[in-house]
């Protein structure tokens, strides 16, 4: 177990008042950014609030996060999200507990180390350039539309191979359908309503899940069928490596868990890629300067050929770019933990069921551990970093034992992906601000739609 301890003392102060029943969920559903940023810079760095009945802790401190997530699984647990999150996910390895988790963590990570997202660079290359081959110069798109065909058709080959032909449109439709309404439940009453109450949402949601798991299952059928019969031929897909999957009892994961670890991946992968590479054509759209580094860089490692895994550590401008967009707009835009019996924190003791949350986009924005932080500078991740890298500063993806399994793909992806259309192609983005929306994702309340231009070689 990682264990990390600090020296700086937890002092929960009450936050704002809340409403009887309801505490403070009007206010956090109505722009939980500004909520939780509000708490920080009114009350401090921990902070006492409630989720409608339920108390909870709003933590900021880098130095606190870092404990926190160090003791996941020891004195702290996931939260639960709702019942709409418990009915898409199933009993992932997002939502499994202890032994569980140990056991299904220690059988999906393999299928996401660096070995394998080695051998899927060549399809996230493909998928970005038969995207950006459709685009024209003077052309129209909608950027987090296009951003999204590309990262579902490369988990849909990733994760199913090419088993899914055109069904592939259909299931990305429903898993998109899905994500919204997991993302509008945590922001309403629906989170407090029981499983049995039905309504229009959760059938909504019922109705596009059917569709998941009809494709879903067909294909754990059909792969497990001509596995059993010896069949099956070798395939590099994440469905195989999670049908071959043993633990340390030679036992496999059952079909249902199968199902739950593909819908899982197939959301984490698809989502979290599309919000980071849309927000990031932003970004570079509204900073001329970094756009054109970004440009002689791929100029200079690339000239006129697609990029490739090899490429990946030599774009260090695109890797810089892609880790300051996530610092700005990170996807996943806050953590809920439960605490555990026993559980401290900063030297404070923690009652047993209550709430602690931490936000990634309140401390990745904090003008005490990033100078000028709303500033899109990738500069600032050339060399040392000007956070003190000792504590919790940047974690888009987690950090700790529960770290996103699929971090990594997710970082080679958007790199790959960004450097195979910025070396062809500039979106200039409509001027106008875009503002953020909190829901499952952070993502833009607003398309984003923008201009194709022909990407001009830097001038010499």
């Amino acid at each position: 177990m990682m264990t990390v301890s600090t020296e700086i003392e937890l002092r929960p102060v009450p936050g704002p008042r809340g409403l009887p029943l309801l505490g403070n969920l009007p206010a956090f559903g109505k722009d939980p950014l500004s909520f939780f940023s509000s708490l920080r810079d009114e009350y401090g760095d921990a902070v006492t609030w409630s989720l409608g009945s339920r108390p909870a802790l709003f933590v900021a401190h880098p130095a606190h996060i870092a404990e926190l997530m160090a003791e996941v699984e020891h004195t702290f647990e996931p939260g639960d999200v709702g019942w709409t999150f418990a009915k898409v996910c199933g009993e992932s390895i997002l939502r499994s507990r202890g032994a569980q988790w140990r056991r299904k963590r220690a059988m999906v990570q393999p299928t996401v180390r660096p070995k394998q997202v080695r051998g899927y660079a060549t399809t996230m290359v493909e998928c970005a350039q038969q995207r950006g081959n459709g685009w024209r110069e003077g052309g129209r798109i909608d950027v987090g539309r296009e951003m999204e065909r590309i990262t579902q058709r490369i988990v849909s080959r990733t994760l199913f191979g090419n088993d899914l032909g055109a069904r592939a449109d259909v299931l990305g439709e429903s898993l998109s359908a899905i994500e919204w309404e997991m993302g509008a439940e945590v922001r309403s009453l629906r989170l407090f309503l029981p499983p049995w109450v039905p309504s229009a949402a959760r059938r909504r949601l019922l109705a596009e899940l059917a569709v998941v798991d009809e494709e879903v299952g067909r294909l754990v059928r059909t792969r497990r069928q001509a596995m059993d019969r010896g069949e099956e031929r070798e395939r590099e897909d994440l469905l195989s490596r999670l049908l071959a999957a043993r633990d340390g009892q030679g036992q496999r994961l059952s079909s249902k868990e199968v199902r739950d670890e593909a819908v899982t991946l197939w959301i984490a992968g698809n989502g979290t890629s599309t919000t980071a590479l849309t927000w990031t054509w932003y970004l570079l759209a509204r900073n001329p300067g970094a756009r054109t580094k970004l440009t002689a860089e791929l100029q200079r490692v690339l000239g006129d050929r697609s990029p490739s895994f090899e490429d990946y550590e030599s774009l260090t401008y695109t890797r810089q770019v892609i880790k300051e967009s996530l610092r700005l707009y990170p996807p996943a835009w806050v953590i809920p933990l439960r605490a555990k019996a026993g559980a401290r924190l900063g030297g404070h003791a923690i009652r047993a069921g209550d709430a602690v949350w931490c936000s990634q986009w309140v401390t990745h924005r904090d003008p005490r551990w990033f100078t000028d932080p709303l500033a899109f500078r990738p500069e600032r991740w050339d060399g040392e970093s000007t956070a003190n890298t000792s504590w919790q500063t940047w974690f888009p993806f987690g950090t700790g034992p529960r770290t996103c399994v699929g971090a990594r793909f997710a970082q080679v992806e958007t790199a790959l992906v960004l450097a195979t259309l910025a070396r062809r192609w500039h979106l200039e983005v409509d001027p106008g601000e875009v503002v953020p929306q909190a829901v499952q994702l952070l993502q833009p309340s607003t398309p984003v739609r923008a201009t194709v231009r022909a990407a001009a070689p830097p001038s010499t």
